[in-house]
């Protein structure tokens, strides 16, 4: 009896041991500094993140590695949403986190009454610095899809996304924005989007930037109104808010990936959910809001 329970004992310590060896060892990052010669070399610096059996298949030419780009928020490091990557890596993805201000840049200032209260040239760097370490990407791991990518992006970061969507529909696979609140989601139906929401009465967006449930349903849009604060979505934030996060982008991205091109949230319409699935659902001790008919 004794010798069993030993037995089972030293296998659990094997296991745990092989789960965090894996888990610390299967996802690569790297940091890589770029220089782009027609903005006086302005430093782009990316941190990628990729499975390390996924790569050495897109190495050997056996897959191309789908794209994932996050977009940090203001004065936020690229390198502060490892949460995020690590589950576009962990699907097979190369996430890739491109650094959009640098300490040398100007103060960004807040001006009532202009488009994005006067942000849009910091959002157009943003776009700039997307494209820029794309085209640098290729060179490095050329056997990644970049005609279409994932966009992602929370505050600033979101707005920026939103904003190359807009710009650039026919480079977007889809769409996740954590509480952007300047540039208005696009209705138009021609992606999937995802949105997590803050309960923070410091950051609301602006009127008009998202949706009302008719649209959202129309539109295919998912927004998940969660407990949290708007800090609270990057690796600093508390683990029941990255947890959360994590829980509902890995649903979002296996139901839209398995689905494909198309629109519509990917999960079924309430009331044809188990208890236990939408008990899944809830997101920082309440239920998330319904939107077009859905809930997430």
């Amino acid at each position: 009896m004794k010798r069993g329970i030993l037995v089972l004992l030293s296998l659990s310590v094997l296991f745990a041991v092989a789960y965090f060896t894996a888990s610390k060892w299967a996802i690569r990052h790297e940091t890589i500094a770029f220089h782009d010669p027609d903005r006086d070399n302005r430093l782009v610096a990316v941190n990628i993140a990729v499975r390390r059996d996924k790569e050495m298949q897109a190495n050997a030419g056996l897959i191309k590695l789908p794209v994932a780009i996050l977009n940090h928020g203001n004065t936020v490091k690229h390198t502060e949403y490892s949460f995020l990557g690590n589950v576009f890596a962990w699907r097979g993805y190369l996430a890739i986190s491109p650094q959009h201000d640098l300490p040398t840049d100007p103060p960004m200032v807040t001006k009532v009454g202009e488009l994005y209260v006067g942000r849009l040239p910091q959002i157009q760097r943003g776009v700039a610095n997307i494209h820029f370490a794309i085209h640098e990407m290729q060179k490095v791991q050329p056997n990644a899809d970049y005609e279409k990518v994932t966009m992602v992006g929370h505050s600033m970061g979101g707005d920026i996304t939103m904003y190359f969507a807009k710009q650039y529909p026919d480079e977007i696979k889809k769409v996740v924005t954590l509480d952007n609140l300047r540039v208005p989601f696009l209705t138009d139906g021609k992606f999937k989007i995802l949105s997590f929401r803050s309960k923070d009465t410091n950051f609301k967006a602006d009127p008009g930037v998202v949706p009302d449930d008719e649209q959202c349903e129309q539109a295919g849009i998912t927004v998940v109104n969660t407990g949290f604060q708007h800090n609270d979505m990057r690796d600093t934030g508390p683990d029941a808010a990255k947890s959360s996060i994590e829980s509902m982008l890995d649903k979002f991205l296996d139901e839209s990936d398995k689905s494909g091109a198309g629109t519509g949230a990917a999960v079924r319409p309430v009331g044809q959910q188990s208890d236990a699935e939408q008990a899944d659902y809830e997101l920082g001790g309440r239920r998330s809001s319904r939107v077009g008919g859905l809930r997430y």
